[in-house]
């Protein structure tokens, strides 16, 4: 796995060993930031990246020019690779890591954010206890179906890749 574009481009991301993790695909990271920055949500924003994995989805966004990313995991492995990647490729001044579930995180620090990379496993159905008290300006929500707009949002985009289908949620008004 590799950084897709931006300054940290074809730089490799270490994913966690076992089948726990489900690492966004390239193609799917590349479209979903390709239409981020047509949208000018990624450069400067204040990112979290809940559900991190091994970061990918977050060092993606600092790649193309976000200011600063949180990354919210609890599993101990993708810890471990999320400390590595984040060491390997220079990014401590710009990362934060919170060893956390991440709807306990959000019921803790719901914002502001300006931008919210959500990657659980496809077995996750608490959507909307995650997003609706939220603060934050754009929500990124990769699942295995449509994550439907909880109350105070609406759907900008929706996209499926395969089996995996991303939506582009914002606040509403």
């Amino acid at each position: 796995m590799r950084v897709v574009a931006g300054t940290l481009r074809g730089r490799r991301i270490v994913a966690p060993e076992g089948r726990a993790t489900r690492p966004t695909s390239d193609k799917v990271r590349g479209a979903v930031f390709n239409a981020l920055t047509s949208l000018d949500v990624v450069r400067d924003a204040v990112v979290v990246d809940l559900f991190a994995g091994s970061g990918a989805l977050g060092i993606e966004a600092l790649s193309r020019g976000a200011r600063h990313c949180t990354f919210v995991e609890k599993a101990r492995p993708a810890i471990a690779a999320l400390r590595a990647n984040i060491g390997t490729l220079d990014l401590k001044e710009r990362a934060e890591i919170v060893p956390s579930d991440a709807v306990r995180f959000v019921a803790r620090r719901p914002g502001p954010y300006d931008l919210v990379l959500a990657d659980p496993p496809y077995t996750f159905d608490d959507w909307p206890d995650l997003i609706v008290d939220l603060r934050a300006g754009f929500v990124v929500a990769e699942a295995g179906r449509a994550v439907d707009a909880p109350a105070g949002w609406v759907t900008v985009r929706e996209r499926a890749y395969g089996g995996t289908v991303v939506t582009f949620l914002r606040p509403a008004g």
